[in-house]
């Protein structure tokens, strides 16, 4: 069986996308050659859009290749098991993996109590925060208790200021409040276009959780 044969360009078509595309390499080349400063970087997820989680947690797949240590704080998620628990729980030595929280705030209804949960976790937080050795720490739905108000806005900026020069953070969740994309390095909105939910779709295992 042959390839199908490739249509014939068109040769001054041809010679614009490659004159193009040596113009971009150029200017991607001079930004790559100006930043070269190493430093952590504070990254939001937010926004109403799938992912956020998920994002997160293929950059704790990605630093595990990198050979660092990676700590996980989740605030909000805990009522069930999800599948990157499981998953990233196989390595103990590599990963800290705290699940702090104890499900949604529709479910809990006591605010009180879900104070209480968010203090605990950001304890938690801050011990991780502390250590030089974790490279990689993640703290997911922080932004919910944030918007929610169960935690000190200006501690939690503080502490995350504070933390080890080189020690990456990820935070995820709806409703990042400004200030604290203000201090991030990196900061991602994500947006709905369509769920498979509002087409009564249930959440499906090793998709939503």
């Amino acid at each position: 069986m042959t390839a199908a044969a490739t249509p014939s360009e068109d040769p001054a078509r041809a010679e614009r996308h490659r004159a193009r595309m040596a113009r971009k390499k150029a200017l991607i080349d001079e930004r790559i050659a100006q930043a070269q400063g190493q430093a952590g970087v504070l990254l939001v997820t937010c926004g109403n859009g799938k992912g956020k989680s998920s994002s997160a947690f293929g950059m704790v797949a990605r630093a595990l290749g990198h050979g660092m240590k990676v700590g996980i704080v989740q605030f909000i998620k805990g009522a069930i098991a999800t599948g990157e628990e499981q998953f990233f729980r196989r390595f103990p030595d590599e990963v800290q993996f705290h699940v702090m929280g104890e499900g949604y705030t529709w479910n809990t209804q006591d605010r009180a109590r879900d104070i209480a949960s968010a203090e605990r976790a950001w304890d938690k937080a801050c011990e991780l925060l502390r250590d030089p050795a974790i490279g990689l720490v993640v703290l997911d739905e922080l932004n919910i208790a944030l918007k929610y108000q169960y935690l000190d806005l200006e501690k939690v900026l503080d502490d995350l200021a504070a933390r080890p020069p080189m020690q990456h953070v990820v935070v995820t969740g709806r409703g990042a409040p400004p200030a604290l994309i203000e201090l991030a390095d990196t900061a991602t909105d994500m947006q709905l276009l369509k769920h498979a939910f509002a087409s009564g779709i249930a959440a499906q295992p090793g998709i939503e959780w």
